[in-house]
């Protein structure tokens, strides 16, 4: 029984002559969950479907994005948060503008901006800000968002955009033909037979072939 595997897009369980690894997250994939490599071509090099769209549209972060996180985090046990504007930096992985160092009205609570927009969809409004010791102090508001809600969105969302591959169609050997079985067994019996009726002989000499006689046969004069 050959050996076979998972695709792990589509579910398939199928022979390991109809399955690859991709290049990119190291997983097995069926060829038809797969696509050449889409910078250069080479169908040498192959990737999955999903790898292949993060390829082609990789998805782009918010620069704050971060910052929502650690505050949904600190949510959890906390009502209010104090944070350095270099502990700020740390989180985000980049630096604050210069304006946050210099106007307080850079941390108003409004949803115009795309960096109050961070805290206020976790949940979360500034209460303090000190720009001469480089702080802010946040503080969690009353009404919380409903994070359970958008993942369940996003669920049913991805379960009604399940891809369907289409149907594969795996190659298997043909059994010869009961005549061509036939004739091989013929054959292979003429050959034995041949070999029987041959004159066995002591020691190492080989009779020559019926040409080679003939071509060192002696003239007549």
């Amino acid at each position: 029984m050959p050996f076979k595997d998972e695709c792990k897009l589509c579910g398939r369980v199928l022979p390991l002559s109809y399955v690859r690894r991709c290049r990119r997250c190291g997983k097995t994939f069926c060829l038809d969950c797969m696509v050449p490599d889409v910078a250069t071509g080479d169908e040498g090099r192959l990737f999955c479907l999903n790898c292949a769209r993060k390829m082609v549209s990789p998805k782009t972060t918010r620069k704050y994005e971060a910052l929502t996180r650690y505050l949904r985090f600190r949510a959890a046990f906390t009502d209010t948060v104090r944070l350095t504007f270099a502990k700020i930096d740390g989180i985000i992985g980049d630096n604050l503008p210069i304006e946050a160092y210099r106007s307080e009205e850079w941390w108003k609570n409004t949803y115009n901006t795309a960096h109050a927009k961070a805290w206020l969809d976790a949940g979360w409004e500034t209460a303090e800000i000190n720009l001469k010791e480089a702080y802010v102090v946040f503080r969690k508001t009353k009404a919380q968002p409903t994070v359970q809600h958008e993942k369940r969105e996003e669920k049913s969302n991805q379960s009604s955009k399940f891809y369907t591959p289409p149907p594969v169609r795996i190659f298997t050997r043909r059994k010869p033909s009961k005549t061509k079985m036939a004739k091989l067994y013929a054959r292979l019996k003429n050959i034995e037979r041949a070999k029987a009726s041959r004159p066995k002989l002591r020691g190492d000499f080989k009779p020559k072939p019926a040409h080679e006689k003939r071509l060192l046969k002696p003239k007549k004069e």
